[in-house]
């Protein structure tokens, strides 16, 4: 099963109605480039060589980017969606006329909609479905266990044990939405 890592936050929002509750975040470990993730794949019996993946993940990646430039969706069947939003800039146009698209819109957004179908529904609620919850401080404190025993603390990045825990808090009331970097290692 797969182990998602979490910490648990206080929201510190002043004239938030959640101020003072507690929220779980998920925590990653590592951020898996192009060549990392293409050696990932052909270590799960891939007759292709990381380089011939990483070749097609790239040629994947300037391609998604063309199509979604061209107005046009991009479905991964069991993967989902990718798709372009505007973001507009406050308070808008007054009227159609008066709309500038170097004024009104601010950005574009690369936006992800799973995949829902049956037999690959990997939506918010069926995904959680498929892992297990290790608290970030548990995870530390089995290494720091593991290291006062006179353990080395180099093995695996997962906890012996673990158990399925469930953060406290989360769902929609989630202050602040997660992580400020998505790119940074736990600490």
């Amino acid at each position: 099963m797969a182990k998602i890592i979490y910490e648990i936050y206080q929201n510190q929002v002043e004239d938030h109605p959640s101020n003072g509750k507690y929220f779980a975040r998920v925590k990653s470990i590592e951020t898996l480039n192009t060549r990392k993730m293409a050696n990932h794949i052909a270590e799960h019996g891939s007759i292709y060589t990381p380089d011939v993946i990483f070749g097609v993940l790239e040629k994947f990646r300037t391609c998604l980017l063309e199509q979604l430039l061209n107005s046009r969706k991009v479905k991964i069947d069991g993967l989902g969606i990718f798709y372009l939003t505007a973001e507009c800039a406050k308070g808008g146009a007054v009227s159609e006329d008066k709309f500038n698209v170097q004024k009104n819109i601010k950005a574009l957004h690369i936006r992800f909609l799973p995949d829902q179908e049956q037999e690959t529904d990997i939506s918010s609620r069926q995904f959680i479905k498929k892992a297990e919850f290790i608290n970030k401080k548990t995870l530390f404190k089995d290494k720091e266990d593991e290291e006062a025993e006179g353990g080395s603390g180099s093995g695996s990045e997962t906890p012996s044990g673990g158990g399925s825990e469930t953060p406290s808090g989360g769902g929609n009331d989630n202050p602040g939405g997660g992580d400020p970097d998505p790119d940074e290692p736990i600490s």
